[in-house]
Parts: C-alpha cells; sequence; structure tokens
C-alpha cells in the first residue's frame, strides 16, 4: 500500500484551502497565525511527503517559514506551473481556477524536489517567527488595553501599538527576505517528460518548476 502523503495548498490574502491526496481531505483554515498553527498541527499528525503551495506574492511566506521551522517538506511553485501541467493533463480548462486539488495533484505526479535548507538558515528563520510571536503577542495586548484604557493613557498605548506594527511590517519583509535567500529560490534545470504536452524543456526553482509547453 502506497503511504504518500500529498497536500495542496491555495493561498488567499484570508484562508488557506488544503487538499489531501490520497484521502482526499480537504480544510480551510485563516490565513494567520491561529490558523497556521492549526495547519501545522494537521501536517504533522500525517507526516506528509510534499507540501506545495503557490507563490501568490508574499501571501503564503508565514505560512511556508513556519512549516520550515517546523520540519516539514514544503514547495513553492508558480501558479503558471501548476495552470500548464493541469492543462497538458487535461484536467484544466483556460477559464478554471486554480484549487487546492489541482496543486495536490500536482505535487503527487510532478514531485518537485525538496532541498532542505542549511540548519543555521532555519535557526536564524526560527529565531525571526520567535521575534514575529512576541510582536503579535504585544500588539493583542496593547490593542485589548486600548480599548479599556482612560483617557490620560490612550495617546501613549496609540503610539506604541504604531510602533509594534511598524516592527511586525519590519520582520515580516526580514522573514520574506531569509526564504527567499534559501535554496528553495536558486533556478536549476530540470526535464519534465512524465506527461504528454509537456515540453522536455522547463526552467526550475528548486521547488519551483515553470513547465514549457511544446
Amino acid at each position: 500500500m502506497n503511504s504518500e502523503v500529498y497536500v495542496g495548498v491555495d493561498v488567499s490574502k484570508v484562508s488557506l484551502d488544503v487538499k489531501v491526496l490520497p484521502t482526499n481531505e480537504t480544510l480551510q483554515i485563516s490565513n494567520d497565525d491561529v490558523g497556521i498553527n492549526e495547519l501545522i498541527k494537521r501536517l504533522t499528525q500525517i507526516d506528509p511527503t510534499l507540501v506545495v503551495f503557490e507563490s501568490t506574492g508574499g501571501l503564503e511566506m508565514l505560512s511556508v517559514g513556519n512549516l520550515i521551522e517546523n520540519h516539514l517538506p514544503v514547495v513553492v511553485v508558480n501558479p503558471r506551473q501548476v495552470r500548464d501541467f493541469a492543462k497538458a493533463t487535461g484536467k484544466l480548462a483556460k477559464t478554471d481556477a486554480i484549487d487546492a486539488d489541482t496543486i495536490a495533484r500536482f505535487a503527487r505526479d510532478i514531485r518537485p524536489e525538496v532541498r532542505p535548507i542549511k540548519d543555521e538558515h532555519t535557526q536564524l528563520l526560527s529565531a525571526l517567527n520567535a521575534r514575529r510571536r512576541q510582536i503579535v503577542d504585544m500588539l493583542v495586548a496593547e490593542k485589548n488595553r486600548l480599548s479599556r484604557a482612560p483617557k490620560p493613557n490612550r495617546k501613549s498605548i496609540q503610539k506604541h501599538i504604531q510602533w509594534l506594527e511598524r516592527s511586525l511590517t519590519d520582520i515580516n519583509k526580514d522573514i520574506d527576505k531569509t526564504i527567499k535567500k534559501s535554496p528553495i529560490w536558486r533556478e536549476n534545470d530540470r526535464i519534465l517528460q512524465s506527461f504528454k504536452g509537456v515540453g522536455p524543456g522547463l526552467l526550475c526553482l528548486p521547488h519551483c518548476y515553470v513547465i514549457c509547453r511544446n
């Protein structure tokens, strides 16, 4: 019996739609710290062979960073890669939307290579994520204080909230840069010949395949 588990994650600003193969389990969670913690808990339980995200201009970075920190086999792919794969295999019309099921099938059938980042790189990402959690916790605490603070204290709390929000923006950028410096963003050549209609030439970001049609 094949025990390999493949997971596709479709990312939006507010949610993560998850599909698990071969069980066909589906899950929709919020694209925030609470939802990502739930995702990590579930992925740890099922021990996936591969988890694939679409690149969405940064909306996936928080999830990806946390999966890397938790030593889960995560790969980021360009939406065009998944679309070309699905069209080549007859599973997607031109106007169809990419969804978690399509991404999961891409993960299962293409199996882009996972290249673990160095230990020191993981440690840096872990430290950034830990600091980010501290900032988020402080923001929540200050916003709670603001809601019940007497008028003389409100200005001071509001200034601190603004400072924390700037700090959160800065550390999110640092996390993005740290992930993009890892091997998953380096260009390499790969050959894909498994599916009819998919050309032999493709540009690959390790963890990312851009499929070139004949």
